[in-house]
C-alpha cells in the first residue's frame, strides 16, 4: 500500500520562530531609534547613522544571542542522550519496562505495550527512548548556526524597512512616516508569521502591531524628555 507524503507545520518552528522574532527585532527596534531621535530633535544625518548603528549592531546581538542560547539547548539535549545511552548500556531491561509504562499510559494494554516497546527497543533504543520519553522530535532538534544566520539576516530585513522610509521621507515626516510604515510592517509579518505557522492571521497581525505601537510611543516619548532637556 503506498503511503502519503505529509508535511507538518511543527517542522517549521526552528527556523520559524528565529525568523519572526529577528524580522519584529529590526523593525521594532530600528524604527523605535528613528522615532525616538527624531523627537530629540537630531539632525537628519545623526538619525541616518542611529539607524545603521542600530542596523548593525541589532543583528550581530541577535546572532549572538540566537546561537548561544539554542547551543545551550543543544548541550541538554546532548547531555540527556548521552544519560540515556548510559542507562540503556547499564540495565536494558529496566528502560524496555519504563517504555512500557509509557505506552500503557498512551492508551494500550499491557501485553501490546511490552510488545511495542521490545520490538522498538530492538530496532533503535536510544532514538525510541529520545523520541518517546524525552520528548526530543528530530525535525525539531535544536541547530545553533541555523537560528544565528536565520535571526541575524531576517533583523536586518526587517531594520533595513524603516531606516529606508527615513531616507525616503521629508525631515519633517521622519517620525510620521516611519512609524506608519514600521506598524504596516509589524501586521504584515504577524499574517505572514501566522499562515506560515497555521494560526489565525488576524490576531497575530494585532498583537504585534499593538506591541510595536507600544515600542515607539515609549521611545518618543523619553526621546522629546531627553531632548528638551540638552
Amino acid at each position: 500500500m503506498p503511503l502519503h507524503s505529509e508535511r507538518h507545520l511543527v517542522e517549521r518552528i526552528g527556523w520559524l520562530r528565529a525568523a519572526i522574532l529577528g524580522a519584529n527585532d529590526g523593525i521594532v527596534s530600528t524604527a523605535s531609534l528613528i522615532v525616538g531621535v527624531t523627537a530629540a530633535a537630531a539632525r537628519p544625518s545623526d538619525i541616518l547613522l542611529t539607524g545603521i548603528a542600530g542596523l548593525v549592531a541589532g543583528a550581530m546581538s541577535m546572532a549572538a544571542g540566537e546561537y548561544v542560547s539554542v547551543s545551550s539547548q543543544a548541550d541538554t539535549e546532548a547531555a540527556d542522550l548521552e544519560r540515556e545511552a548510559g542507562e540503556l548500556a547499564a540495565d536494558p531491561e529496566a528502560e524496555v519496562a519504563e517504555l512500557t509504562a509509557i505506552y500503557v499510559r498512551r492508551g494500550l494494554t499491557e501485553e501490546t505495550a511490552a510488545d511495542v516497546a521490545r520490538q522498538l527497543t530492538a530496532h533503535d533504543a536510544l532514538a525510541t527512548h529520545a523520541h518517546d520519553e524525552l520528548g526530543l522530535v528530530p525535525g525539531m532538534k535544536a541547530r545553533p548556526a541555523q537560528a544565528a544566520l536565520t535571526s541575524a539576516a531576517t533583523f536586518s530585513v526587517g531594520a533595513a524597512v524603516p531606516l529606508l522610509i527615513a531616507l525616503g521621507a521629508p525631515p519633517t515626516w521622519v517620525a510620521p512616516a516611519v512609524a506608519t510604515g514600521a506598524l504596516a510592517s509589524l501586521a504584515g509579518l504577524g499574517a505572514i508569521g501566522a499562515a506560515a505557522g497555521g494560526a489565525g492571521r488576524l490576531r497575530a497581525a494585532g498583537r504585534v502591531a499593538i506591541w510595536g505601537a507600544l515600542a515607539m510611543a515609549v521611545t518618543s516619548a523619553v526621546g522629546a524628555a531627553v531632548g528638551a532637556s540638552l
